[in-house]
């Protein structure tokens, strides 16, 4: 790539992103999902913040090559010209400190640079870093040597892709740890998975979901997960039952998440790799699942079922299995979706709590949640 683009400075992304303007960007988000919710019976909303900048711990750059460099760049929504940046205020403090410097080492080398396409940062709040350089060529042995001096130069992990090819110069996971409540909990988070990008928001989503399942579970009662991810919110919520099953499709969040069951010695779990639609239809008695040939679905005490879904959000198969539990906590990426979830579930549930997660700041994009329990 050659063709001239814009620069945009340090300044001008700032510009947009005024600390001192936080609060009305974040009151105007609470205001729309009040206006969206209109109609509906809701408690007060809890309103959770991020910090204005510095909390992204994942990042994702492209890589432009203009007048024999290679510089980081950002597409625009809607645009196919990408724009040079030289600072990214929202990233975490660790990408900030690592950008100059991947970028410089990248330019001494033409092993690194050619092709390089894109690449991609993961950090946590334990200071680990992992960075995959994405390339629109095969990699090989030369490459590897190279990047294993990057990354002891940098103290970082590196992975190099390519089309149908992965190099993993030492390993392709961070360990992160989030404290809840007041207990450390430790994440393994793999650099294909999914990961909440604010950690001190995420940690805030947890905190309040693990009170409401304080609040409002049954004592001795077992809990549905649907959309477990990597456990991050199951480790959390497991102490609240006697026994926990949850599902996920992907087969990695399924590891990720048994992996840290063990890091935090959480041993009530069980998760089946299945879709919330399959395991509709297996407590159905639809059809039978060899994945959960080793579970015995009758010996579940199920009070409470929370879900985590997609910007879709709940099917009706799912949204019909989910007000058979006097219990429900929805977390939402979506409010749109939540809300069109909400028309069905409040005809046989109220909500006795809800909240607002400002995961990203200075978009339109906002997570929520909903505690609902069953009408007498």
């Amino acid at each position: 790539m050659t063709t001239t683009t814009t620069t945009k400075t340090a300044t001008e992304i700032e510009t947009s992103m005024d600390p001192a303007n936080y609060a009305s960007a974040l009151q105007t988000k609470l205001n729309n999902f009040k206006a969206l919710m209109k109609g509906l019976d809701f408690p007060e909303i809890e309103v959770f913040d991020s910090v204005p900048s510095g909390f992204r711990l994942r990042a994702e750059f492209r890589i432009w090559h203009q007048d024999g460099r290679a510089h980081y760049a950002m597409n625009r929504p809607g645009e196919k010209r990408p724009y040079i940046i030289d600072s990214f205020p929202i990233a975490g403090e660790l990408i900030t400190q690592l950008m100059p410097g991947l970028l410089a080492a990248i330019n001494q080398s033409t092993v690194l640079s050619r092709k390089l396409f894109s690449v991609e940062f993961l950090t946590t709040l334990s200071g680990e870093a992992l960075v995959t350089l994405i390339y629109h060529r095969p990699l090989d042995d030369q490459w590897l040597q190279v990047a294993e001096a990057l990354q002891s130069q940098l103290k970082i992990r590196i992975i190099g892709r390519s089309r149908k090819q992965k190099l993993v110069v030492e390993r392709d996971y961070v360990t992160e740890t989030l404290n809840v409540n007041g207990v450390a909990y430790q994440y393994q988070q793999v650099e294909s998975g999914f990961t909440q990008p604010n950690a001190r928001v995420n940690e805030k989503m947890l905190g309040w979901a693990s009170d409401c399942c304080a609040q409002a579970a049954p004592t001795n009662s077992d809990l549905l997960e649907l959309y477990c991810g990597n456990g991050n919110f199951t480790a959390v919520l497991a102490q609240h039952f006697n026994q926990v099953l949850a599902t996920e499709i992907s087969k990695i969040s399924v590891r990720s998440a048994e992996t840290n069951f063990a890091l935090n010695g959480v041993n009530n779990v069980s998760v089946v790799r299945m879709s919330s639609e399959e395991f509709t239809q297996a407590l159905n008695g639809e059809r039978p699942f060899r994945r959960l040939a080793e579970i015995d679905l009758q010996s579940y005490g199920f009070s409470t079922i929370f879900v985590d879904p997609p910007r879709a959000g709940l099917d009706q198969g799912t949204l019909e299995l989910a007000q058979r539990f006097d219990t429900i906590l929805y977390i939402s990426c979506n409010p749109e979706t939540l809300r069109a979830n909400l028309d069905s579930l409040y005809s046989t549930h109220a909500i006795i709590r809800s909240a607002i997660f400002d995961q990203f700041p200075w978009t339109h994009h906002l997570e929520s949640g909903v505690l609902l329990q069953r009408r007498l």
